[in-house]
């Protein structure tokens, strides 16, 4: 069993104790309803509660897999001693803890020895016990997400439009309207997010001049989060997004990945946003997805930012709700609506490198370049094996600036992955003009506050990757960044990208020189320097 740090429990004994008794316990629940009381509403498994039994108040809460080990009760524990939910609750120890296990007893008192904090056994525990029931009753009562007999067939068509990946081909000023003449609706508009590599959905707004007031008013709102919030809230359209997980694995790797979750909606200037379709509603986007999916299958490759020409096609889908009965959908390119939305982008003197306006107005981070199952790494190599690095690699680009003679150490990153990858990475920045520079930048996941510094490549065509997020907080990699500035410093601001096979043999983590293939001599620029400022993680739809 690992038992906390000598610094973490000086810390908690810096604590004010107080005369509570504190309840905690983990059981299974149904999270499907609860996103505005539970962070990862997303996660099925147990909600970990620890409530402070005096105060009758909730100090913390968590999801967890329900294979986690006793070590989530702890720390839930630790967040509601240091961190408690509430802005009235303040930071505490307790004098006594209650659970209702033997086994969580035992684990409990071997982890908080030297804390003074008594951990008893009680068979009951009432109050929560209410807490945990008004939870389930909550998730109980909330209308569903889709209407049972739609949600299979609105999830598989909505995946296939993801596998199509129209984003790569199109921005959201590429407009295409879906005449459908189905329920109450006439024709939708659809626009396609996703170019900038940051959010990846499909709007389909209920009409023409609801499209145009929302880009009028994103256009004029000044990047004012407020008019931004109040731009976004006009909106008059159904919506699609596909939440795409990049959390790293052990806090480096890109595997792991969960599988992509379509999640469906509606906006609208009276109702705001609503992450529920109701049946007529449902029947709609089904009928309108499956006419778009088969036109992307028909028209895709003919269409994209260059190349947005006058297509229409037309198409019989089955009526969801009269089995028999078919809808004849027609869905066209609008050319001419997409060339006004642009000129009325121009019109505002927007940057002409920006390639389409997204909701949250930020500079381009793209996610796409670096392989998934990357390995990646700060580090150095010693100055007298640079030349021999710079004969042996396929590929080398070399510095425009001369390194000072006497040098140890050279800094480096180290983007480990397969060779098929390594090759395409390679590929990727050579079509890009080359590498630029190599920064990191502050960024931040508000609602689980989390604190991250963001390794960036440059690219010579202006465009910004992100290759790593670091824990702020991490001591190893503080320690590394502290050398990787110190080195540049010597190196009068030069580093290099080592790109490298074998990240699945026994060399991952430690290439040889015959694993790298390519050497990129470049800049390392400040986070001022790039000028991107602090970024935010943007959270879908479902989550605002």
């Amino acid at each position: 069993m690992s038992g906390l740090t000598p610094a973490t429990r000086r810390r908690l004994k810096k604590l004010r104790q107080v005369p509570s008794v504190w309840e905690g316990d983990r059981r299974l629940l149904a999270t499907d309803g609860l996103g505005d009381l539970v962070a990862d509403s997303n996660l099925s498994g147990d909600c970990i509660l620890w409530v402070d039994g005096v105060d009758e108040a909730v100090r913390a809460m968590d999801m967890v897999p329900p294979d986690s080990g006793p070590e989530a009760l702890v720390r839930t524990l630790l967040r509601a001693m240091e961190a408690p939910s509430g802005a009235q609750i303040q930071p505490a120890r307790p004098q006594r803890i209650l659970v209702r296990d033997r086994e969580v007893q035992f684990f409990l008192r071997g982890v908080l020895q030297d804390l003074d904090i008594t951990v008893d056994y009680t068979p009951d525990l009432p109050l929560i016990d209410e807490i945990f029931q008004s939870l389930q009753e909550v998730a109980n009562k909330r209308h569903p997400h889709l209407p049972a007999e739609d949600a299979d067939a609105l999830t598989e068509v909505a995946l296939n439009v993801w596998k199509e990946a129209p984003w790569q081909n199109l921005d959201e000023e590429k407009i295409i309207s879906i005449k459908l003449n189905y329920e109450d609706i006439d024709t939708l508009y659809v626009s396609i997010l996703g170019m900038l590599g940051m959010e990846y959905g499909i709007l389909m707004y209920r009409s023409v001049d609801s499209l145009k007031r929302f880009r009028q008013e994103v256009l004029s709102a000044e990047d004012n989060p407020k008019n931004l919030e109040h731009a976004f809230l006009q909106q008059d359209c159904f919506f699609v997004t596909y939440d795409q997980s990049t959390a790293e694995s052990n806090g480096h790797g890109r595997d792991g990945l969960p599988p992509i979750e379509p999640a469906f909606g509606s906006l609208h200037p009276l109702e705001g946003m609503r992450p529920i379709l109701h049946e007529e509603e449902a029947s709609v986007m089904l009928v309108a997805l499956q006419a778009l999916y088969r036109f992307f299958q028909d028209h895709l490759e003919e269409i994209d930012m260059a190349e947005f020409p006058p297509l229409t096609s037309r198409y019989r889908i089955a009526d969801p709700q009269q089995q028999g009965k078919k809808v004849s959908v027609t869905v066209a390119t609008l050319p001419d609506l997409a060339e006004e939305l642009a000129e009325m982008t121009e019109d505002f003197s927007l940057d002409d490198d920006l390639e389409a306006l997204e909701f949250d107005v930020v500079p381009v981070l793209r996610d796409d370049l670096i392989p998934r199952d990357s390995f990646y790494s700060l580090g150095a190599m010693p100055f007298q094996v640079l030349e021999e690095l710079r004969q042996s690699v396929k590929v080398h680009q070399p510095s425009t600036t001369e390194l000072p003679k006497k040098l140890e150490w050279f800094p480096i990153v180290l983007i480990q992955t397969t060779r098929p990858k390594a090759m395409s990475l390679i590929e990727g920045l050579q079509a890009a003009g080359g590498l630029e520079a190599i920064c990191f930048n502050p960024g931040e996941d508000p609602i689980n506050e989390i604190h991250y510094d963001l390794g960036i490549l440059k690219t010579l065509d202006g465009d910004f990757h992100l290759f790593g997020e670091f824990d702020e907080e991490d001591p190893i990699h503080i320690e590394a960044r502290k050398k990787w500035d110190q080195r540049c410093k010597k190196t009068k601001g030069q580093c290099g990208l080592v790109i490298a096979k074998g990240s699945t043999g026994a060399s991952r983590g430690n290439p040889t020189m015959k694993d790298m293939l390519a050497f990129f001599e470049v800049r390392s620029l400040s986070p001022n320097e790039i000028g991107l400022g602090p970024l935010e993680l943007t959270h879908q739809f479902d989550e605002l």
